[in-house]
C-alpha cells in the first residue's frame, strides 16, 4: 500500500481541475509504472535509481506478481526461437545475462541446468537443425547436438527417436524470490507501491501529456478514488495493458487483447526423472513451445503449458479435460511416465496481441511492443509482453529508461 505520508500528501492536493493555468506546477511523481509484475518491477527498479526522481508502481491486485509473472514455467530462456533482429531475441539474450548475474550476486535461487529439445520424426529433426543454424548467427546463444551415447548415459528415461539439441544456457529461477528482491530493492531506493488500486481513468495534461498525466485509481477494498499526477506513464499492465492503451490513445490506435491459457500439471512419483529441462521440437504456428517438462528449484517435475485460447483471463483453474492430450504429448518424450501420478497443478494466461500468433519464428509471429508512443509526451507503452518476458525483464527495464531519457 502507499505509505501514510504519501496518502496524506495526495489527499492534501486538490484534483487537477483547472490545470490549464499557465502557472508551472510539479507533478506528484516523476514516473508512474502501471503493473507490478516482473516486468513492471524491473522497470520501476531501473527508474527509481535516477537522482531527483520519484517512482510509483500501481498494481490492481493485493500483491505484486500475482498474474502472468507467477503462473509460468519460471524458465530463464536462452533466446532460441524468436527470429533475428527482434526485440524478443535482443532482450531475452541481454536479460538472461543480467538475470544470472543478479541471481548470483544476491543469492536468488536459480539453476542453470540446460535444456534438451527432442525430435521424434524427421520433420521435427529439421526444426532442430533450423534452430541450431539460427543460434549460430547470434552471439552468446550456444547450442549443440547430443550424441545417442551421451543421451543414454545422462537421461536414460528420455526418448528422442530422431535427435536432441541442447541449449546449455537455459535454466530456471524462483520467480517469487526474484520479484520479492526487485520489490524490496525498489522500496529501499525510495519507491512507492499502490496495491489494490486498479486504474479507472487517465487524462493527458496539456497537449497529449506535454504537462504530464492525471491518473485516477479506485481502492478495491474501500471504493475510494484517488487522483494524482505523474510526469511520465509506463504501461506495463500485462493482461490489462490493452485497456490502459485504450484509455490514452484515440480509437484508431486501440488494441484488442487475446488470451492464451496454459494448463500445468505436476508429477507425484519418484521415477522417471530428468536432470535437464525437456522440450519437444518447436511447431510453427502453435502459439507456444509445446507441453514441456520443467523442474522447479526443489527438482520437482511439472509439465506444461499447453495452449488454450480463452475469451477472459479470469478463470485460472486447470482445465482437466485437456489432461489426456497433455499426457499423450508427454509420453512422446517420456514414455515410461506413470500416468496416474500426473495431476492438475496451476494455470496461467499469456497476453497476446494477435490470436494464434506463434512463439516460434513461424507464420504469425508477433514481437514485443515496447515503444514511446508517437505524439504523446512521456508515455511508454508495453503490449503483448509474454514469454520470454520474465527472462527479458531486466533488459526491458534498461530499454524503457533509454526511451525516456536517451
Amino acid at each position: 500500500m502507499l505509505s501514510k505520508s504519501l496518502r496524506r500528501q495526495l489527499v492534501a492536493k486538490t484534483a487537477w481541475r483547472g490545470f490549464a493555468s499557465t502557472a508551472a506546477r510539479k507533478a506528484d511523481f516523476t514516473h508512474a509504472v502501471i503493473g507490478g509484475g516482473a516486468v513492471g518491477l524491473a522497470i520501476a527498479r531501473q527508474l527509481v535509481a535516477r537522482d531527483g526522481t520519484s517512482t510509483l508502481i500501481i498494481e490492481r491486485n493485493s500483491r505484486v506478481g500475482e498474474e502472468t509473472s507467477s503462473r509460468n514455467s519460471e524458465v530463464i530462456h536462452a533466446g532460441l526461437y524468436y527470429g533475428k533482429d527482434t526485440l524478443k531475441t535482443e532482450l531475452c539474450v541481454r536479460g538472461r545475462h543480467m538475470m544470472y548475474d543478479l541471481a548470483e550476486r544476491y543469492s536468488i535461487p536459480y539453476n542453470n541446468m540446460g535444456k534438451w529439445i527432442v525430435a521424434q520424426t524427421h520433420q521435427q529433426w529439421e526444426e532442430l537443425v533450423k534452430v541450431h543454424k539460427f543460434t549460430q548467427t547470434l552471439e552468446g546463444v550456444p547450442t549443440e547436438f547430443v550424441s545417442l551415447e551421451r543421451a543414454a548415459k545422462e537421461e536414460p528415461f528420455v526418448q528422442a527417436k530422431a535427435g536432441i539439441l541442447e541449449s546449455p544456457t537455459t535454466g530456471i529461477i524462483d520467480s517469487h524470490s526474484y520479484m520479492q528482491f526487485l520489490l524490496g530493492d525498489f522500496e529501499d531506493k525510495g519507491g512507492d507501491v499502490a496495491l489494490n488500486s486498479p486504474v479507472i481513468s487517465i487524462s493527458a495534461l496539456g497537449d497529449k501529456g506535454s504537462r504530464g498525466w492525471s491518473i485516477t485509481t479506485k481502492d478495491k477494498s474501500t471504493g475510494e478514488e484517488t487522483t494524482f499526477t505523474s510526469e511520465t506513464i509506463i504501461n506495463s499492465a500485462g493482461l490489462g495493458a490493452c485497456g490502459i492503451n485504450n484509455m490514452i490513445l484515440p480509437s484508431n490506435r486501440h488494441q484488442t487483447q487475446h488470451y492464451a491459457k496454459g494448463n500445468y500439471f505436476s508429477y507425484a512419483a519418484s521415477s522417471p526423472t530428468t536432470t535437464h529441462l525437456i522440450y519437444p521440437a518447436p511447431t510453427p504456428g502453435l502459439g507456444g513451445l509445446g507441453t514441456h517438462l520443467t523442474l522447479d528449484i526443489s527438482g520437482r517435475i511439472r509439465f506444461g503449458p499447453d495452449v488454450e485460447w480463452v475469451d477472459s483471463p479470469t478463470d485460472l483453474s486447470v482445465n482437466t479435460t485437456r489432461m489426456p492430450e497433455a499426457i499423450e504429448a508427454i509420453k512422446q518424450y517420456l514414455p515410461s511416465i506413470k500416468e496416474e501420478a500426473i495431476v492438475p497443478d496451476y494455470a496461467g494466461i499469456r497476453p497476446k496481441l494477435g490470436k494464434n500468433s506463434a512463439v516460434a519464428s513461424g507464420k504469425g509471429f508477433l514481437d514485443f511492443w515496447i515503444k514511446k508512443e508517437e505524439g504523446y509526451e512521456g508515455f511508454v507503452n508495453l503490449l503483448g509482453i509474454e514469454s520470454p518476458g520474465l527472462t527479458s525483464s531486466l533488459a526491458i527495464g534498461e530499454m524503457v529508461e533509454g526511451l525516456l531519457y536517451k
